[in-house]
């Protein structure tokens, strides 16, 4: 049995985000356990990794991304996987990785903007 380490997001908090809000905190989680397994901090990766995971399957899981949405969401996160368990992942994945969620990160911080400006 996994064990909920995102509460609030699992109780259906994560269901209200758009989806750039829900992929930028998955790349926050993806670049906590980047730097952690490039530092060895192994408690540090092995936490951030189950946090990201738990991020991918709640997003993957919200019915509205139904589709190529959620084909391109399980193809992250098998990249993801990847960075960590595949001997034969090229260096430059993980740099890859961290550009694709930081154009989620970067449109969700303008999608706050937008609704403080207007709301």
């Amino acid at each position: 049995m996994t064990r909920t380490l995102h509460k609030r997001a699992a109780a259906g908090g994560w269901y209200r985000l758009e989806l750039v809000e829900q992929l930028g905190n998955v790349g926050s989680e993806v670049e906590r356990a980047i730097r952690a397994h490039s530092a060895g901090r192994t408690s540090r990766f092995e936490g951030a990794l189950e946090r990201a995971l738990e991020l991918f399957d709640l997003t993957a899981g919200d019915p509205r991304w139904r589709g190529h949405r959620c084909q391109e969401i399980l193809r992250a996160r098998e990249e993801f996987c990847r960075l960590f368990f595949d001997p034969e992942v090229p260096p430059e994945s993980a740099e890859g990785l961290r550009r694709y969620f930081y154009g989620f990160a970067h449109a969700a911080r303008m999608l706050h903007y937008r609704r403080q400006s207007h709301g």
